[in-house]
């Protein structure tokens, strides 16, 4: 292997997103970088390396046994790094180093759930923090977590990710809704049999796919999404009815263009989580993280 200089811990982040999201199209949108650039960097990482690092084509992407090593070996230098600016910040008295973020999609509209206001009171002048922050299904976001590519995750986890710390912080309540050119958005509750509703187009989240039928006892999904913008446009079609949080409905509610359906039925509340790995809150950075978000919750 030919010595490694300083431009190669930009060819090693470009391996890595390849990695991390299983091939070209992914890396694309990660690093905005076209397929012919992230093609030209990975053959300019495999010169110097010594050696081929993944098997790429139209159908299929996987890393080969060195390219497995050099993912590890990259990912911890990576994380050395950051253990080196946060020691180093330590030392000076001030916050340095990365910041990993996760959070489920749909959140901004929440008070509670967003980030703006946990970021805005750690990110003061003196602090030099940098933020990676990146949306994902809850399912993602647990296995990113317990992998450590991410520091802090927020979402309804099912609490199942080994080595794994949980704590409550929220919860969401959410309502089925239709749309205005739905043909129950002009009938009375009263009038909307359980039959009908059973009978209507069901839109469903990918990752919480039977729960969602069970909610209501529908036989059958008609459509399935992974994010809550999707299922708003879907529900806005006026022909799914479907669950969303109520605070990403209100304001197609407060328009006309939305309404729940038997609130007082249809109804119920996701728990989320913050949730890091073990240990992971003696990190100086993670540690300011979660003490501001407790303080942007506690005072919204």
């Amino acid at each position: 292997m030919r010595r490694l200089d300083t431009i190669d811990l930009r060819l090693l982040r470009v391996f890595i997103a390849l990695a991390d999201a299983n091939g070209f199209p992914g890396a694309q949108i990660t690093l905005n970088l076209s397929p012919s650039t992230l093609s030209m960097h990975l053959a300019d990482l495999e010169r110097r390396i010594g050696g081929q690092l993944c098997v790429r084509g139209r159908k299929a992407f996987r890393l080969t046994e060195l390219g497995h090593a050099t993912y590890e070996a990259a990912s911890a230098l990576f994380r050395d790094i950051d253990t080196f600016r946060a020691r180093v910040g330590a030392a000076s008295r001030r916050l340095t180093g990365r910041l990993r973020l996760g959070i489920v999609d749909g959140v901004i509209s929440s008070s509670v759930l967003g980030l703006q206001g946990a970021l805005n009171r750690m990110l003061e002048a003196d602090v030099d923090v940098f933020v990676d922050l990146i949306q994902a299904t809850p399912l993602e976001l647990e296995k990113a977590v317990a992998e450590g590519r991410l520091d802090v995750v927020i979402g309804p986890f099912g609490q199942r990710a080994p080595g794994v710390v949980y704590a409550p912080i929220f919860r969401e309540l959410h309502h089925l809704y239709c749309g205005r050119r739905h043909v129950m958005f002009d009938s009375p509750d009263v009038a909307i049999s359980r039959a009908q509703i059973e009978q209507a187009r069901l839109s469903v989240r990918g990752y919480r796919h039977m729960e969602d039928l069970y909610r209501i006892g529908h036989p059958r999904a008609a459509a399935s999404v992974l994010q809550m913008e999707a299922q708003a446009m879907l529900i806005l079609s006026g022909r799914y009815l479907g669950f969303l949080p109520c605070h990403i409905a209100e304001r197609f509610v407060l328009s006309g263009d939305m309404r729940a359906i038997q609130p007082q039925t249809y109804a119920f509340e996701s728990q989320h989580f913050v949730a890091h790995r073990r240990g992971g809150d003696k990190d100086p950075v993670v540690a300011a993280f979660l003490k501001n978000l407790a303080d942007a919750i506690a005072n919204p």
